[in-house]
């Protein structure tokens, strides 16, 4: 049913010229062998958007409990923001890192596989909850990546 109301709503949208529904875009480097890549660059990345999901949920904390229609405003505006740079981590680590650097011929493909499989359980922790430790451990889990994609100096 839910698949259907979509599919109704992308025609209507496609019928009028005009685009009513938001797809999720990956925004991870291309998936062909094309030789630029800078991993530290995506890990850096996804700490970026973790400052953003630790920002938000500082201050959706600060916003609950307050009844006025600006902080409502506010606080819905800092919920959509944490979840859309949680988001994007788990895009980053699916789309990019999992699909192209995480291969199982590696001598340690289990541990990293695990290493990797925690930044995408944090980050959908960090979505789903307004209590700082979950930031926190996304900050953590995506730190723990960052010996196997070290700085290069061009």
């Amino acid at each position: 049913m839910k698949r259907m109301k979509k599919l109704i709503l992308l025609l209507i949208a496609m019928l009028i010229g005009t685009s009513l529904i938001s797809l999720p875009v990956a925004q991870a480097h291309c998936q062909i062998p094309c030789g630029i890549y800078d991993d530290y660059a995506r890990v850096l990345t996804m700490l970026e958007d973790t400052a953003t999901v630790e920002k938000a949920t500082k201050l959706i904390n600060e916003l609950a409990g307050k009844a006025d229609a600006q902080s409502q405003n506010q606080l819905v505006r800092w919920v959509t923001n944490k979840e859309s740079h949680a988001q994007k981590v788990i895009a980053t680590i699916s789309d990019y890192f999992l699909t192209q650097r995480v291969k199982p011929d590696q001598k340690d493909y289990a541990e990293r596989l695990q290493k990797h499989h925690a930044v995408i359980v944090a980050a959908m922790q960090a979505k789903q909850n307004a209590d700082a430790k979950y930031a926190k451990t996304l900050r953590e889990s995506i730190e723990a990546l960052l010996p196997y994609y070290p700085e290069h100096k061009h």
